[in-house]
């Protein structure tokens, strides 16, 4: 009889679904921040996340279901005992982080964030000249779940969508264009909006350097979602306060959280948040990480191949076959 460790904010319809596909199975319900070594000893699967450090106690455990699409830090040697399997939440998150993406890509273009300053001020401005996503070129970086999202939505606001991804293939639907990595210095000065949704690897860390933010278009816009390493945060700050770039929208920064003295806070026409713009904010988001764990833990019982299973080289979600 396998031990079932659920760590998300479930229901009770949400535990009847559960254990309505593991019928045989023991379920436990505890938010993640409370876990326990002795509650992971003789546990086999997890659905949800836990602290890392904790897992070295999780000496029986099978199975990692993550709650989130980000799955760097477990892949790191030592975390998980060597045939572990991991999946994550790839699926989940493209809703409402597309959607917090095109807000942010409207706020910033149409200098929302300069009125809603001068409302607290006081100040009765016109900022002059504004631009559209009509007519504009998106470049997204990350082309998962939440980069296809977005691509979606910007093609459909009638913006010229370009993909870069990291190895070739069929190019989506979404896309007018689609390049690797290698090609990313030809397609960045042409972009008037780039998106980043990456994990954190060797590979993305700092892949928007200096010289690519000041390769980019002036008064292009920059959105990052994904890790905040992925964008030199020295030369941002640098980039921004110089006035190349129309402005950028970060869900993520690198370090993280940001210390209230970071000079980013105040560098011009950024819009920073928390890190919120995925989690359970929305509903629906939550709705479908349970549908995700559900189907995954009806195909780990049943001995098929699960959906989203992590490589644990590249930190990224294996293509299904």
């Amino acid at each position: 009889m396998k031990k079932i460790l659920v760590t998300l904010p479930v229901e009770a319809r949400h535990k009847a679904y559960f254990e309505n596909i593991g019928k045989d199975c023991v379920f436990e319900y505890v938010q993640s921040s409370e876990v326990t070594e002795a509650q992971l000893q003789d546990v086999s699967i997890i659905i949800g996340n836990v602290p890392e450090n904790m897992l070295e106690s999780a000496g029986n455990l099978e199975w990692l279901q993550l709650n989130s699409a980000g799955a760097d830090s477990y892949c790191k040697p030592g975390v998980l005992k060597p045939g572990t399997l991991l999946t994550n939440a790839t699926g989940a998150y493209g809703l409402a982080i597309s959607e917090y993406m095109v807000g942010t890509a409207l706020m910033l273009q149409k200098k929302l964030n300069l009125y809603y300053e001068n409302q607290r001020n006081h100040h009765w401005n016109d900022e002059g000249s504004v631009t559209s996503i009509w007519g504009s070129t998106t470049l997204v970086i990350g082309l998962g779940d939440i980069g296809g999202e977005f691509a979606t939505r910007m093609k459909v606001l009638g913006s010229h969508t370009i993909g870069i991804r990291r190895k070739s293939g069929a190019k989506p639907e979404y896309l007018d264009e689609l390049y690797t990595n290698e090609q990313l210095d030809e397609v960045i000065p042409r972009a008037d909006f780039i998106s980043l949704s990456l994990p954190n690897t060797p590979e993305t860390y700092h892949i928007i350097d200096e010289k690519r933010l000041r390769s980019m278009k002036k008064g292009a816009f920059l959105i990052n979602v994904g890790r905040g390493t992925a964008i030199d945060t020295d030369a941002l700050v640098k980039v921004l306060n110089e006035g190349h770039l129309g402005g950028c929208a970060l869900d993520v920064t690198d370090p993280e959280p940001l210390p209230p003295g970071h000079p980013l806070w105040d560098a011009k026409n950024a819009v920073i948040t928390p890190h919120i713009s995925g989690q359970y904010h929305l509903q629906e988001t939550l709705e479908r990480i349970i549908r995700i764990a559900g189907s995954n833990l009806e195909k780990f019982l049943n001995g098929d191949r699960l959906d989203n299973l992590v490589n644990f080289e590249t930190g990224y979600r294996e293509r299904q076959s």
